[in-house]
């Protein structure tokens, strides 16, 4: 199996993977990370897709920062996308179905789980809280995917804001929302400097929830926020990230006992990504709660210390 990112080989999962693999009992396998640099050229994506489709050995693979460009490289490789992938533009998870290269794009599913484990039940309901998510890459995407769900009724944000660098990925995520039927208030604000997030973020009514979507802290320096900006009252600040500076966190933690914040890095994210496409590519089950998940929680936690 292959993990195509940008930093692989600094993945709590090239430890944690052998141990999930000896307890799920997959039998003779690795775990090979292949790194490119953000938005690389379609060429490198495509002999790695091609490859991973044609070796007998390979078994499929899961995607991280190149979500969207390698799809977009790489569409006409695929004999198969699910109905997430074809709407986002993105895959997460490469397997191979009875011969067939299939897509998959589990964030909105993984993004939800994790959120659903931090967040109090009927937590928008109550405290009518707005959701703010800088970066408009496939992450935030997908857990706006999330969030904007009927099915949630009344236990949704108030308001979803978007913020990113540049207008293309602002647009591309206003049409996936049209195309979603969105019935919620959303903004989508150009964010060319930090300053510009945090007039977003001061804007936020309390308990609000900023997330960051951008990849800084881990795929590139810093943050997305100066120091300057002042989050919510009682609010939730979630970093996808859970390895690298994580700068963004820490600016929050100074604000923790002040604004009564409430702080959540990428960690189950990160769970429930991994374990989500291990069990679509090495075609095993794993539930994403019970005692199955909590056995590969408990290996990956020991495994990341």
């Amino acid at each position: 199996m292959y993990f195509i990112g940008v930093t692989t080989g600094q993945s709590s999962i090239m430890r944690v993977f052998p141990g999930w693999a000896s307890y799920l009992r997959l039998g003779d396998c690795t775990l090979q990370g292949i790194d490119f640099r953000p938005h690389a050229d379609p060429v490198e994506y495509q002999a790695a897709v091609r490859f991973i489709k044609e070796d007998p050995l390979s078994v499929g693979a899961l995607v991280t920062t190149h979500k969207i460009d390698l799809l977009r490289a790489c569409r006409e490789l695929f004999d198969e996308l699910d109905p997430g992938a074809q709407l986002l533009g993105e895959v997460s998870s490469i397997s191979k179905r009875q011969g067939h290269l299939v897509g998959h794009a589990k964030d909105p599913i993984s993004s939800g789980l994790a959120l659903e484990a931090f967040l109090p039940d009927g937590y928008w309901a109550e405290t009518g809280a707005e959701a703010l998510l800088l970066g408009a890459g496939g992450s935030s995407i997908a857990l706006t995917s999330y969030l904007l769900k009927r099915e949630h009724g009344r236990n949704r944000p108030s308001r979803i804001v978007v913020t990113n660098r540049s207008a293309p990925r602002l647009e591309e995520t206003r049409r996936i929302h049209r195309e979603l039927d969105a019935d919620l208030p959303i903004e989508y604000r150009l964010a060319p400097s930090p300053h510009d997030n945090d007039v977003a973020v001061n804007g936020l009514k309390p308990r609000s929830l900023v997330v960051n979507a951008t990849g800084l802290g881990k795929d590139g320096p810093g943050s997305p926020l100066t120091d300057r900006a002042i989050f919510p009252e009682g609010g939730i600040a979630w970093d996808f990230n859970y390895r690298g500076e994580l700068v963004f966190l820490d600016q929050a933690r100074a604000q923790k006992a002040r604004r009564g914040l409430s702080l959540e890095d990428g960690w189950l994210y990160f769970i429930h990504g991994w374990t989500l496409v291990v069990a679509e590519v090495f075609h095993v089950q794993i539930p994403p709660r019970g005692t199955v998940f909590d056995n590969l929680a408990a290996i990956a936690a020991q495994a990341r210390r």
